[in-house]
């Protein structure tokens, strides 16, 4: 009822004060207009578009207009033909808002869980003068064109047959006609679109079309092109027609004068205006039923349901009885007919019939009541109701439809396999969907673990004994026994209580628990539901078909709880016909089970107790006879079986036919022989367990003598009968019971026994849910399935072994195998039930935690608990450990959190917090959670309304986020319930709510990011999102939630059921290629979606600044319900710019802008014109999935070691490093050890070889440039600002570069990658330090004269790598610090580079610091301690004195990984958990610590009372340090407050390296992304100033007219770059996928400015960039396989791509068309394709273009084309041999060709062969005319055009120069890797190479 302020009615627009717009919304054109029929202010909205011209009531989507009036009148007028559409937002009682939308642009109706969308269709003509009732006078077609309906299926005289000469309409005969009212034939009607009052009546929609309750209206959208005067809400239905004084009269309410339309006197209302009602008088569900109808929402109506498929339609003539579509029902005799036209989904129609109408009964005379009669195309069932109200149980067509869950509306699928006949559950779209995610499903049903559910006495053989069918809850399996492989019977929505499969496998039945029972008739072999019906009785719990099929019979209990049998008549179900009720009975005997003989149909038995009836069918009549059991009246019977009459042969020769027997067991012991002819017991026995001495077997005993075996159930062929007992043992008897012939123990008591056809296997079940089946003549049992007897609490799964764990309310822990879902191992508890479960990520470890607060670990190759804690007070409720295996977390019930360490087998338990998880949660898996690097902890608490996030290394409180907003549905706070990170990449971190929302936070700010609203009506327990952030899981009651994580504005998610009870627990398998949800089983999903590289990292922001972003979804919110709570007060007026993954920098950036296909461009960001850098380059962003845009992050663990004494400098340490170096993919974190980013030269390479120096002989390169930064070292950049003075490293190089002019100074001279720099302070000396390689055994430390830029010293010393480099105060010493496996310290003489002191350290030290105002004082910060030394000099002797200091564990850190002094005397460490401490060195002590970051602080610079602090995660920050000298005062008690944050920037990686000038307001910071960042503090914004790839680069192509060059990477990028400055000028970036080919089209005739870039990429996508519109202008995949090569034709009007597989395809760029394959290589990867302009008539062939192919397997084929005729012609064929092994490094050299520029005829070939060699083969000729030897296999090959000079590359990391003209070789050394690219620019000015990431730019001198 409504409010009281809303009484009689409530006139919408004035109560929200439309005219002033302050709460509603107006969008386009929107006017106030005067209408003449109305004569009054009207509101008109008109425009093109219906989304972009509207007014909405509320403004925004976050308030609600709260109307509870039942009915809503919409007074408006549409505007010619023009469309319009009409939104409603109803909410419901359960708090699901629904969205009713109501338009004439609908062609039909279409219906989700959460949006009705009806069509609204204007007639076209009205009835005239002397028209008839129902159309008499009109012909066939103008009926059709006024009525203008039927569904919205479309208008078709073929299609639709219309009932038109009768004179009233009839329900059911699918018209809907003009309504029979006198004034419908008064005159004519008025020209054009009329105004109308549309009465909706919003109770009934909801209750008929999706069986929900509706509460109140939300909010309004009237979008164009539509007039409308007002809305009106209101609790009584009006009759617009009717005035006052005519109401008083007739029993209707007239229309109030304010809502009426004004009528001239002497003309009908219904001639000048319309009427609509909806839903029709006949559609609406009783009153009464309203009351009734409180089934919960997991149980409403499935799918079609009720829904007639309506459609609205403006009538002029007065609807008495509403307007409203009826959808023709096929009479009784047409059932088995296929509907007359096709439909999406199968015809449903609601009427009202007299509910005892049957096909089998015929009419009733009762009153009628409402009833659901389904029309399946396969057959068709009438399905109805004997109680009145419409029950939750609502069937739906089930061919291709299964079930539904939630009121969502059900979609139907065609099965995917036909050949195994397996229907998967059918996806659900939830409401406000635009469009499905793709795949549609997505998720396909693989394999259940579990059995039984409503039973454990359902399982039976199929007829040829090859599979078994069994119950699962509401799932039926059928499993092969030979193979293990499930198919599904999927569209019970409870519990399946009983199956019976007939004889020819042709019809399976089965029944469903709860009341009414819903009963299903499968076909066996396609699975698909023949018919589905309501049975007669409440609840069945037998079935069995007779053996032809054609009879079903069933027993169970009808609604007074009376023994009921049934039987149906089945044999036209097949045919398409119906089940038909044969007969009832009811019996007051009890009957545990029923069977229908084999031998004849018409005869039945049932036992139960102290009773054996024999029942009869004859003439629809079922008759039971009770057999005389004497003495045995009073056993409990409970299973029988029927013994098939025989034939056999009498000794005199006669044959003799035995009787049909009847066998009963009772729960006794005893089994029956019953004659079914004269019902007569022929014998008796009973069968004892007890064994003879000496007997093996139990042997016959007497009727009475001792205690019988308790049977279960029996089952009997030919020769044998097999006994289930409750003992656990299944026996198999002979005939004569007269010995055990054979026997199986189980673990449970046997529930079932079924004995195969062929009498060969005896199948069993128990009721602790195991299957398995006795293999007879081989002696052995086998277990089919084993199962949880209760509901499964949470699920861990394991990647190494493949493994699945489970708890279950069963009080057992089992383990399964991923592949085989077999049990492996299960532990079982029988005083305490286990809660939660976890494996260790590395060891055979479980770990579980139960009820009474223990946390044990097992072990799972012993088979034993290793180790138990008792540290909680309650039941465990969370239980998860880090990825990486060092902790182990566990939450309790009391609020405590405990920490434990899981390094070594023996868990150790290290800190227990108290009071800081929500106390009184329920056991959840996803009540604690883990971020992807292990280095965060979030949980629920310490209240319910909160989100607390710690380091989960120190447990120190990071972030609390308050979810407290108010719920406007229950008027309750909101609360947490689970919580979920996202990927590493992402920061992302879910929470699900009471409120039924999921809120994507920051995982660092806590700001929201994103919102999921009515992501279900109750909460989520569990959530699970993939690991590249495309589809996130949600257990939504009973139903499994997938949606699209990725798409920004989500279509809403795909819903799958299957599961009888709320799913308790989702998660992905290790592989990310299925999914696990467990509930009352357990679940396996395929993904269907292909390993899409399309998706991108959903999360990572285009905009730089924190928070919501443009690329965030509108409903982002910040306040208090979003807002963290900071440990450190940072009152910067803005949140500092933050840079994503794939984000553009902040504003002062480079000024580079990003796009992505679904995000659109972002903004240009400015930049200051620093150090005269040029505005940066456009980049283009399109992201992609698949992959982690950020790499891993490791470290490094270290062993300790004794000290050894410094060696002399004479005797230096050897030791060979060649094996030492670790791939570029594993990136340590920046305070470890410096380790190679590549293996260094190979031994073979030549000594001596190097870059070139003035000499006699002229060389013919020059090294010009680098480009590119190593972010692979530490501290390796270098910037005195008043000097101006910078350096910093590439590769082996150090790069001098002058920042205003650009020019560089190169230094070459180190063999391997250089790791670290140092700078005097005087800025004359620096100090470079490489790793160990083959030419020398020892690290390289060289010292350089700035000024002159020479090396003056050589020094080596430490045997693998350098850590850290510094200058004392005065210049005179030098500190080398080694790594992890060195751990040297050593002094050095600057003076005379003489070895002053080494000292051999105990453990990994990861920074070294000379004390600035102390003498002779340095710090090393390494594990968990700070080492000062002192140095003491005698004379010339050098002495340490040592003293160390631990960390305190208040500041909880595990490693300290940097250092810097600040103001006297305090020194600032910087941890691996993201703290940074102060020490008061005079004191050594540590008095104060604060969080600065949540990852490793990799860097700490201070000047001038400020401290700069650079973590692994990016961040930079400025803090403001001033205050701390005070502090040191205050000792242990100081507070962190007083250190406050000032600026913070996000850069694109790791900080390694910074310089800053001394009031640390600029300076340059270089990334692991291989990027120097000019960073200005004053103005909050980072310049890009150098910039190389981050992966291996894969191609270098130039521009026709050589001004740019482009380069690809692995890295997912396309940079472009100018060839005079080698500055960055576009880059068109892809994330997560790497490009590996690249090709710069020719110049285009007519159009030389039309540049573009072909690049391929490793997903087989092809994409063409615009050079000179900065932008992608196609995207196509012509490929299955990566790309490896690509070229264009010479026009640049085809492009030609190879692949990885062998494939070459020709497309043309301008169509998108792919218009040939070529597969003459296939199997092999192609790694060359060349096109040259050529006329090839000296060939022998026609075409203009001449190209080759080469491929891996040393082949290569040479083409003539002339694409624009569609020509191709094969020229010529080369193959190669290949020696048994010729790899290089371990991988084999590439096979590559080009053609000769300076001879056409000529090709040239390098390649894996007997000789390492270039091969020259003239193609005129069909021969090899030269060889060039080489001393390595080539890696990469170039030709020149001018200078006939051929580079070649190769893995020895060196580069040959050879001059074909005269042969002469010259040979140079300049990377430090293989050098995999050299390519000469087209006037052969420039070679460019490149090893992995590094590219050198050489300068070609002319001869």
């Amino acid at each position: 009822m409504a409010r009281a302020w809303q009484r009689p009615f409530l006139n919408v627009f004035r109560y929200f004060r439309v005219d002033e717009w302050k709460r509603s919304a107006k969008e386009g054109d929107v006017a106030v207009v005067t209408d003449k029929t109305l004569k009054g202010a009207v509101y008109r909205i008109r425009g093109s578009v219906s989304a972009a011209n509207y007014i909405q009531l509320p403004k925004t989507s976050s308030q609600s207009l709260g109307l509870t009036g039942r009915y809503l009148y919409v007074l408006f007028r549409p505007l010619s033909s023009r469309p319009f559409v009409i939104h409603l937002d109803v909410s419901t009682e359960d708090g699901q808002v629904i969205r009713v939308s109501f338009s004439n642009l609908f062609k039909e109706f279409k219906s989700t869980a959460t949006w009705l969308q009806f069509p609204f269709i204007l007639e076209a003509r009205t009835l005239q003068r002397g028209d008839t009732e129902m159309g008499r006078g009109w012909s066939r077609r103008e009926l059709v064109q006024a009525v203008g309906l039927l569904c919205g299926l479309g208008i078709n005289l073929g299609r639709h047959r219309l009932n038109v000469s009768g004179s009233r309409r009839r329900s059911g005969e699918g018209v809907l006609t003009p309504s029979a009212h006198p004034a419908d034939r008064v005159g004519l009607a008025a020209a054009g679109p009329r105004w109308t009052c549309l009465q909706l009546d919003l109770q009934d929609i909801l209750l008929v079309y999706l069986n929900r309750r509706y509460s109140h209206l939300k909010s309004v959208r009237l979008c164009a092109s539509l007039l409308v005067r007002n809305l009106y809400t209101s609790d009584l239905c009006f009759e617009p027609a009717v005035t006052g004084p005519q109401g008083a009269k007739l029993p209707l309410t007239p229309m109030p004068r304010e809502m009426a339309f004004p009528v001239p006197k002497g003309e009908s209302w219904h001639d000048r205006y319309i009427h609509v009602r909806f839903p029709s008088d006949r559609l609406k569900v009783p009153s009464e039923l309203i009351q009734k109808s409180r089934s919960p929402p997991e149980a409403v109506l499935l799918g079609p349901g009720p829904q007639p498929l309506p459609c609205l339609v403006a009538s002029s003539k007065a609807v008495w009885d509403s307007v409203s579509p009826v959808v023709q029902m096929p009479s009784p005799t047409a059932f088995g007919q296929a509907p007359s036209a096709p439909r999406p989904f199968r015809e449903v129609s609601l009427s009202r019939e007299h509910p005892e109408a049957s096909s089998a009964e015929g009419p009733s005379v009762q009153a009628p009541k409402p009833f659901l009669k389904v029309s399946l195309s396969r057959g068709c069932s009438e399905a109805f109701n004997t109680d009145g109200p419409l029950e939750p149980w609502a069937q739906v067509e089930a061919s291709d439809v299964h079930t539904a869950a939630a009121g969502t509306h059900v979609l139907t699928h065609e099965s995917a396999e036909m050949e195994e006949s397996v229907q998967v559950p059918v996806a659900l779209e939830d409401a406000g969907s635009c469009k499905p995610f793709l795949p549609d499903p997505v998720l396909r049903l693989k394999g259940v673990i579990g059995f039984g559910g409503h039973s454990t006495r359902q399982a039976v053989w199929t007829a040829d004994g090859t599979a078994v069918v069994y119950p699962c809850h509401s799932v039926i399996i059928v499993l092969r026994v030979d193979t293990r492989v499930q198919r599904f019977f999927l569209g019970h929505t409870d519990k399946v209580s009983a199956l019976a499969l007939d004889g020819g496998n042709s019809l399976l039945a089965s029944a469903q628990a709860g009341a009414p029972s819903v009963m299903r008739l499968w076909d066996f072999q396609t699975g698909v539901c023949l018919s589905l019906f309501r049975s007669p009785m409440h609840a069945v719990c037998s079935l069995s078909f007779a053996d032809s099929g054609a009879l079903l019979c069933g027993v169970g209990k009808d609604r007074h709880g009376r023994t009921m049998v049934v039987a149906w008549g089945t044999g036209q179900v097949g045919l398409g016909g119906e089940a038909a009720v044969l007969a009832k009975a009811h019996t007051d005997f009890d009957i545990q089970a029923f069977r229908v003989a084999r031998f004849d149909e018409t005869r039945m038995a049932s036992c139960g107790q102290g009773s054996v009836l024999l029942w009869r069918l004859r003439g629809r009549v079922l008759r039971s006879c009770p057999v005389d059991l004497g003495e045995n009246h009073v056993l409990h019977f409970t299973d029988l079986a029927f013994k098939q009459a025989q034939d056999s042969w009498r000794p005199d020769g006669r044959q003799e036919t035995s009787a049909a027997m009847l066998f009963v067991c009772s729960h006794s012991g005893h089994v029956l022989e019953i004659d079914c002819q004269r019902v007569v017991v022929k014998h008796a026995h009973r069968l004892l367990p007890t064994r003879t001495p000496g007997g093996p077997r139990p042997q016959k005993q007497t009727f009475s003598s001792g205690p019988g075996i308790a049977i279960s159930s029996l089952s009997v062929s030919p020769a044998v009968c097999a006994v289930g007992s409750e003992d656990g043992y299944l026996r198999l008897w002979p005939l004569d019971f007269s010995s055990v012939l054979l026997e199986a123990e189980h673990e449970g008591p046997v529930s079932s026994v079924c004995v195969s056809p062929d009498g060969l296997r005896v199948l069993s079940t128990t009721s602790s849910g195991h299957l398995g089946f006795l293999d007879t003549p081989a002696r052995v049992y086998r277990v089919l399935a084993r199962s949880h007897t209760a509901p499964v609490l949470a699920l861990a799964t394991e990647q190494r072994r493949g493994q699945l764990a489970t708890v279950s309310q069963d009080r057992t822990v089992r383990i399964w195998d991923l592949a085989t879902l077999q049990q492996l191992y299960d532990f079982t508890s029988s005083e305490e039930a286990p809660c939660a479960v976890t494996f260790h990520p590395t060891r055979p470890t479980l770990f579980c935690g139960f009820s009474s607060g223990a946390v044990r670990s097992f072990s799972l190759e012993a088979a034993e608990v290793l180790v138990e804690h008792k540290c909680h007070r309650g039941a465990v409720t969370g239980l998860i450990a880090t990825p990486d295996g060092r902790l182990l977390f566990s939450a309790c019930r009391q609020g405590s959190l405990a920490q434990y360490s899981c390094a070594d087998p023996q868990c150790r338990l290290l800190r227990v917090a108290a009071d800081v998880v929500c106390p009184d949660a329920p056991a959840r898996p996803s009540a604690l959670a883990i971020s992807g690097d292990g280095s965060l902890l979030a949980f629920v608490g310490p209240s319910r309304h909160t989100v607390t996030v710690m380091g989960s290394a120190s447990l120190d409180e990071l972030l609390r986020v308050g979810v407290s907003a108010l719920d406007p549905a229950s008027g309750r706070l909101d609360s947490a319930v689970a919580v979920c990170f996202g990927p590493t990449a992402l920061g992302h971190l879910l929470v699900s709510t009471s409120s039924n929302r999921v809120v994507v936070l920051d995982a660092a700010s806590g700001h929201v990011v994103r919102e999921l609203p009515g992501v279900h009506p109750g909460p989520c327990p569990s959530l699970a999102l993939s690991e590249d952030a495309r589809f996130l899981l949600m257990a939504a009651g009973r139903a499994v939630k997938v949606w699209d994580y990725g798409t920004k504005a989500s279509p809403g998610p795909q819903v799958y059921i299957g599961h009888s009870e709320p799913v308790q627990a989702v998660t992905f398998s290790p592989d990310q290629q299925q999914v696990l949800s467990a509930g009352d089983a357990i679940f396996f999903w395929d993904i269907l979606a292909t390993t899409e590289n399309e998706q991108s990292f959903p999360g990572i922001p285009p905009a730089c600044e924190a928070g919501p972003g443009t690329g965030q979804l509108e409903d982002a919110e910040s306040g208090a319900s979003g807002l963290p709570e900071q440990r450190v007060p940072k009152p910067s007026p803005a949140s500092p710019p933050r840079l994503g993954i794939c984000a553009r920098p902040p504003k002062g950036g480079d000024g580079t802008f990003s796009t992505s296909d679904e995000e659109g461009p972002c903004e240009e960001s400015r930049s200051p014109k620093r150090l005269g850098q040029a505005p940066g380059p456009p980049e283009l962003t399109e992201e992609e999935a698949g992959r982690d845009g950020v790499g891993a992050w490791a470290a490094a663990a270290a062993s300790w070691e004794l000290a050894a004494p410094p060696c002399p400098p004479s005797q230096p340490r050897t030791r060979d490093t060649r094996n030492l170096g670790t791939p570029h993919t594993t990136c340590l974190a920046s305070h470890k050890a410096f380790v190679l980013a590549k293996v260094s030269c190979s031994p073979n390479s030549a000594k001596g070889t190097s870059l070139p120096t003035p000499s006699s002989q002229r060389w013919r390169l020059r090294l010009k440039a680098v480009v590119g930064y190593s972010g692979n070292g530490r501290a390796n950049m270098v910037w005195k600002p008043d000097t101006g003075f910078f350096a910093y490293t590439c590769g082996r190089l150090v790069v001098v570069e002058d920042l205003h002019s650009g020019a560089q100074q190169l230094w070459p001279g180190h063999p391997a990658e250089i790791s670290t720099l140092a700078l005097s302070h005087s800025a004359q000396v620096l100090a470079s330090a490489s790793g160990g390689s083959s030419t020398a055994a020892h690290c390289q430390i060289r010292i350089w004269d700035v000024s002159g830029g020479l090396c003056q010293h050589l020094i080596s010393h430490h045997s693998t790598s350098v850590l850290a480099l510094a200058f004392s105060p005065d210049d005179r010493l030098l500190v080398t610090l080694g790594g992890h496996v060195d751990r040297t310290l050593t002094l050095w003489s600057v003076a005379t580079c003489d070895l002053v002191s080494s000292t051999r350290l105990p453990e990994p030290v990861y920074g070294v610091a000379f004390n600035p105002w102390g003498a002779g004082e340095l710090t090393c910060v390494g594990q968990s301690a700070v080492t000062f030394w002192l140095l003491q000099q005698h004379g010339a002797d050098v002495s340490l004195q040592v003293h160390r200091e631990p960390v305190p564990e208040a500041v909880g850190a595990g490693e300290l990984t940097s250092l810097c002094y600040g103001a006297p005397p305090l020194l600032y460490c910087g941890t691996s958990s993201g703290q940074v401490c102060v020490w008061d060195t005079s004191a050594s002590r540590c008095f104060l610590a604060w969080e600065a970051d949540n990852s490793g602080i990799g860097l700490l610079l201070f000047s001038g009372f400020r401290l700069v602090s650079g973590s692994n995660t990016g961040r930079l920050c400025l803090w403001a340090v001033g205050a701390v000298s005070e502090l040191r005062r205050k000792g242990s008690g100081a507070r962190s407050s007083s250190v406050l944050m000032e600026r913070e920037l996000v850069l694109d990686g790791a900080v390694v390296s910074a310089s800053f000038d001394d009031g640390v307001d600029m300076g340059i910071v270089g990334t692991t992304a291989g990027t120097l960042w000019f960073v200005s503090w004053a103005e909050g914004t980072s310049t890009r100033l150098i910039s190389g790839h981050r992966s291996k680069v894969n191609e270098v192509v130039f521009s026709p007219g050589e001004s740019h060059c482009a380069t690809c990477s692995e890295d997912g990028s396309v940079r472009v770059w100018s060839l005079a400055s080698m500055e960055l000028v576009i880059q068109f970036q892809v994330l997560n996928q790497s490009c590996l080919c690249l090709a710069w089209s020719p110049p285009c005739c007519g159009r030389p400015k039309q540049q573009r870039l072909a690049a391929g990429y490793g997903d087989g996508s092809l994409r063409v960039f615009s050079v000179s519109r900065t932008a992608m202008e196609l995207k196509m995949r012509p490929h299955m396989a990566a790309l490896t090569a690509v070229a264009f034709s010479t026009d640049g009007q085809t492009v030609l791509s190879g692949d990885k597989d062998g494939l070459v395809a020709v497309s043309r760029p301008c169509t998108g068309m792919t218009f040939r394959v070529l597969s003459d290589h296939q199997g092999a990867s192609i790694s060359t394709i060349d096109v040259t302009h050529k006329e090839c008539g000296d060939l022998g062939v026609e075409g203009t273009d001449l190209w080759l192919v080469a491929s891996g397997d040393q082949r290569v084929s040479i083409w003539a084309s002339d694409w624009l005729r569609n020509h191709c012609e094969l020229v010529d064929w080369l193959s190669f041999p290949t020696p048994a092994t010729t790899e290089t490094q371990g991988q084999l050299p590439p096979s590559l060709a080009a053609f000769c520029p300076w001879d056409g005829a000529l090709l040239m070939y390098v390649g894996p062969g007997v000789y390492k060699e270039v091969i020259l083969y003239n193609l005129c000729q069909k021969q090899v005319v030269e060889k060039i030897p080489l001393p390595f296999f080539a890696m990469s090959l170039s030709l020149s055009l001018g200078t006939r000079l051929l580079a070649v590359g190769f893995a020895e990391c060196m580069l040959r120069l050879v001059d074909c003209a005269t042969g002469t070789t010259q040979d140079f050394a300049g990377h430090d890797n293989a050098v995999h690219l050299c390519r000469f620019t087209p006037s052969a000015r420039l070679l460019f190479t490149a090893a992995l990431n590094e590219i050198l730019v050489w300068e070609v001198a002319s001869c």
